[in-house]
């Protein structure tokens, strides 16, 4: 398909920089595909979910992966900055690298918030699109303890370009349920819960299962392609345990709704599903790329924020509940006034009917 099918024009205004307060405060714009459209709030989810649906969180923990520091080369110094998005092994990751030009193999990093105890790596790959392979000194935990101590939180770009980072962020970019360090992009749906609604859920016996995704910065990363035949997305780990798989299947064949907590709760599920068509416990890499014209075998239903224009979430969602669909909703949403992308407002999707 055509990437400019899925373009839309977003008032810059509609970008939200802080995420609503309380969380679960956030609008939620309900699309049936059926239906049509319903402006609700999130905290409506405790009257729009019924008693055995059950909830599939992502419960990936958002590492501080964005580190600045300097090249060391000879006496040269030079300031750079990277954006870790994929753990190779305990002691190597992949990167965004700023400025990926004044780089070369073997240089030497200085790493770290200008204490007496930087972290140090070596630049050991590098690819097209400033995507550079960095190992560090360090290993495993005590690499993740520094890169903990050392970094930022790497808020999405349509972010950090109108505001600085702010101490809040370190709470406000976690979901309150995050468990595995891994991730360097926030499962952003996840971010309206709080532990109250998630209490309320389960009293009136909507049931929560955890998957996790460690989401990477290719997220953010626009299309360069003009058809989606020539996009290669990049692919991310994730992890779902046969108990999990069990619990889910016997909901389906008892006729709940299974509900993902976002897109990346989604990709995964239905990952795990594409070898057989059903359901099967998973770990490892995912590339799935998901276009009008998928068949979904695990999802009923989808919570998920507002994405951007030419993005392969916005084709994600126009192949769950449809394009034409997705396409009212979004002019929708834009002409009521929701608040977009990552700190954005949130919509519960109902998926198309198959043909």
């Amino acid at each position: 398909m055509k990437v400019e099918l899925f373009d839309f024009e977003l008032p810059s205004d509609r970008i939200a920089l802080h995420p609503a307060e309380p969380r679960d405060a956030a609008r939620l714009l309900v699309v049936d595909p059926e239906l049509g459209l319903s402006d609700r709030h999130v905290t409506d989810l405790v009257d729009i979910l019924q008693a055995g649906d059950v909830l599939v969180v992502n419960d990936t923990k958002v590492l501080p992966a964005e580190l600045t520091g300097v090249r060391l080369r000879g006496e040269s110094r030079r300031k750079v900055s990277f954006n870790l998005h994929k753990r190779v092994d305990a002691r190597t990751w992949r990167a965004f690298a700023r400025p990926a030009k004044q780089l070369a193999l073997f240089d030497r990093l200085e790493l770290g918030n200008g204490g007496n105890d930087p972290l140090l790596a070596t630049l050991v790959g590098k690819g097209e699109t400033g995507e550079v392979t960095l190992e560090f000194d360090l290993a495993g935990a005590e690499l993740d303890e520094a890169i903990k101590s050392h970094g930022a939180m790497p808020l999405p770009p349509y972010i950090g370009a109108k505001r600085d980072i702010e101490e809040r962020d370190k709470l406000d970019y976690q979901t309150v349920y995050a468990a595995h360090d891994g991730a360097v992009a926030a499962p952003t749906a996840g971010l309206h819960f709080t532990k109250g609604l998630l209490q309320t859920l389960a009293d009136k016996g909507v049931h929560l299962e955890r998957v996790t995704l460690h989401v990477g910065a290719g997220t953010f990363l626009p299309m360069k392609v003009d058809d989606t035949d020539d996009h290669v997305m990049h692919a991310e780990w994730g992890i779902v345990e046969q108990a999990v798989v069990d619990r889910i299947n016997a909901a389906k064949v008892a006729g709940r709704r299974i509900v993902a907590v976002g897109t990346t709760s989604l990709r995964l599920l239905e990952s795990a599903a594409r070898a057989t068509g059903e359901l099967q416990a998973f770990a490892g890499d995912t590339d799935i790329f998901i276009t009008p014209g998928f068949r979904f075998r695990v999802v009923d239903m989808l919570m998920t924020n507002f994405h951007l224009p030419r993005s392969t979430l916005f084709m994600l969602v126009s192949a769950f509940s449809g394009f034409e669909v997705m396409r009212n909703a979004y002019a929708h949403a834009i002409e009521r006034h929701y608040r977009f992308y990552s700190y954005g407002d949130s919509s519960l999707l109902f998926r198309a009917a198959r043909r």
